[in-house]
């Protein structure tokens, strides 16, 4: 039992052929496209609502050479919230409960900002490895430090996705078996464990969208730093 437990975050096979792929792909479909028309449908205008107020949001500490970066950080966003939700329904798979696939999308946008930073103001890029004023005796422990803190930040991104996720659907699980265990045995304490299962619930639907609004803030932040 307590091994089972870990089975809903391992990968769908079918017929020995990996689904991951298909599970990163099928969300793209649900997301409603707008029409030629002049007026598009309430979900079309929330959907571009929820879109505008996001993006202004996002890129208001940015200056203006962040901007361009708008586009595929909101598809990000977007696209990270809706696998932590429909990672919430039952009998689907969450593919950001796995690490690699959180780190495959950590590590590009990080070494991406760090390569712009380089490029673009090489001095004050690598001013952030030694604070101004440190004392001399100092600089070589510093500068091991900062550049460890560094290239820690993509791997803090993809752990702290996947731990956030993982923990929530472990104790959905844990808590919904404690249900049906105790509904024959004791049905008035099963009911109250079935209420704070709702509200854990609930509170897991939160939790999906702010970790996924965490993992691009903190992305626009690296990125302020650079640009």
């Amino acid at each position: 039992m307590a091994m089972s437990f870990f089975t809903q975050f391992e990968s769908p096979m079918f017929m020995g052929i990996p689904l991951m792929g298909l599970a990163l792909i099928l969300p793209w479909t649900l997301f409603p496209t707008p029409s030629t028309r002049w007026l598009d449908n309430r979900v079309v205008t929330l959907q571009g609502w929820f879109m505008n107020r996001f993006t202004q949001q996002l890129l208001l500490p940015l200056n203006k050479g962040g901007h361009k970066w708008a586009a595929i950080l909101t598809s990000l966003m977007v696209f990270l919230i809706t696998l932590n939700m429909l990672g919430l329904l039952p009998y689907t798979f969450t593919p950001t409960t796995q690490l690699s696939l959180n780190l495959g999308l950590a590590v590009p946008f990080w070494l991406a900002t760090v390569l712009m930073g380089l490029r673009n103001q090489p001095t004050h890029a690598l001013g952030h490895l030694l604070p101004e004023g440190t004392p001399t005796p100092l600089i070589p422990i510093l500068i091991i430090i900062e550049t460890i803190s560094l290239f820690i930040r993509p791997l803090a991104l993809g752990v702290r996705l996947t731990a956030n996720l993982t923990a929530g659907h472990l104790l959905i699980q844990l808590i919904a078996t404690a249900v049906f265990v105790l509904v024959p045995l004791m049905p008035t304490v099963a009911l109250l464990t079935g209420v704070v299962l709702g509200l854990l619930t609930l509170l897991e639907v939160a939790v999906a969208m702010i970790q996924a609004y965490v993992f691009v803030l903190l992305l626009s932040l690296y990125l302020q730093e650079n640009v």
